[in-house]
């Protein structure tokens, strides 16, 4: 289970709603929105300390 990195909810990796790769990191998402607004200011939210999944896991 990941947490999607703007609003913090548990995101099963295999339902999200979207996925986005950020430095060689994947983020999953509930919402589309959400994504929306990660891509928009990711350091935004990296700097909550959300990371969520490293690539290749």
């Amino acid at each position: 289970m990941a947490k999607d990195p703007v609003c913090n909810m548990d995101v099963d990796e295999k339902k999200a709603a979207a996925i986005s790769e950020y430095k060689g990191k994947i983020y999953y998402f509930c919402a589309k929105i959400c994504k929306e607004k990660f891509e928009k200011e990711p350091e935004r939210y990296l700097k909550k300390g959300k990371i969520i999944k490293e690539q290749g896991d």
